[in-house]
């Protein structure tokens, strides 16, 4: 009986609001709308990608060592929090200890063997995810600007005339990323601004084709600021820097039309940078570069800014 005469116990409120908190940690984790097939994924999208499953296993892996990590901290802290107790041992003032080295030791090299692991998957899945091929199949020049997206589609189009390794529109590509461009590749290419609108899907910005199957190269530019071009299902993003242009290959493999964004605080209108990316059969995507090419949208538009000293110094290394 508690000291007021009462039957109930102080401990159950404290029990009640226990439930109350397993309960709403309960609603919250069924009302994200996540099947039982989506959890393995820990709220990455489905890959879309040949590459995207190797970025999906290392998430994976940061997740399941930090709960593992997380789950031996816990219990250490319960443990010593029970076992310990002053009720258990009935001793006002445990002996007190200045130094443990074993224990200090420990907490220095656990740590130490975590990052060291941790580094290891990340930089053998990172060059694993850089590497270029000499001959890519499908080239596309993305250029970021404030507030939307411009591809140029590096590729020999009927109907369009020119030679992308000299065209003057796409100084700012490297040299290096230009041996690879297609001979006497006119191009064609699509902008688009904050208002411009997917026809299939309504969803906003422009809409890049690429072909199913087919390794495709991205070289990024940008005309003023640091943008990210991030394609969602791609698990991939990367800066688009000016005066330093980047480059990264996919291989899609699912067809679909997909969200991108720019992933880089760019400025006012940052949250307007948004673009699609719909993958379609190779035969269809050819249709398309004809169809921009009746359009008259032939050849290429501006790239960006001239490279840095920097940049051009760092091109040797690149292949």
């Amino acid at each position: 009986m508690s000291p007021n005469g009462s039957d109930r116990s102080p401990r159950r409120p404290m029990r009640r609001k226990l439930l109350q908190a397993l309960t709403a940690g309960l609603v919250l984790a069924t009302a994200t709308g996540c099947t039982w097939e989506d959890f393995p994924r820990l709220g990455m999208p489905t890959p879309t990608t040949e590459e995207a499953p190797l970025i999906l296993s290392l998430w994976q892996g940061s997740w399941a060592a930090a709960l593992a990590i997380g789950a031996l901290v816990w219990g250490l802290i319960l443990w010593s929090a029970f076992f310990h107790r002053r009720s258990r041992t009935k001793v006002e003032v445990p002996p007190q200890t200045r130094y443990n080295m074993p224990i200090e030791a420990l907490y220095t090299v656990v740590p130490l063997i975590i990052v060291s692991v941790f580094f290891y998957f990340t930089a053998r899945d990172e060059s694993e995810l850089m590497k270029l091929d000499a001959k890519p199949d499908v080239t596309v020049n993305v250029v970021g600007f404030q507030w939307s997206w411009c591809f140029n589609y590096i590729e020999n189009v009927e109907g369009s005339t020119g030679d992308a390794k000299t065209d003057k529109a796409l100084e700012a590509v490297p040299d290096l990323y230009k041996k690879a461009f297609p001979a006497n590749a006119g191009g064609v290419n699509d902008c688009g601004t904050p208002s411009t609108r997917n026809p299939q899907t309504n969803n906003p910005g422009p809409t890049l084709w690429l072909p199913e199957g087919k390794r495709v190269r991205f070289v990024l530019t940008s005309r003023d600021v640091i943008h990210s071009f991030w394609v969602v299902p791609f698990l991939m993003k990367q800066d688009v820097i000016p005066g330093h242009p980047n480059a990264f290959e996919v291989t899609p493999n699912r067809e679909g039309t997909f969200l991108g964004k720019c992933a880089e605080l760019c400025g006012v209108d940052h949250a307007r940078m948004l673009f699609n990316v719909k993958v379609v059969s190779p035969e269809r995507y050819e249709q398309h570069l004809k169809e921009l090419a009746e359009k008259g949208q032939t050849g290429y538009v501006p790239a960006g800014i001239d490279q840095t000293s920097h940049e051009k110094n760092r091109e040797a290394n690149i292949l």
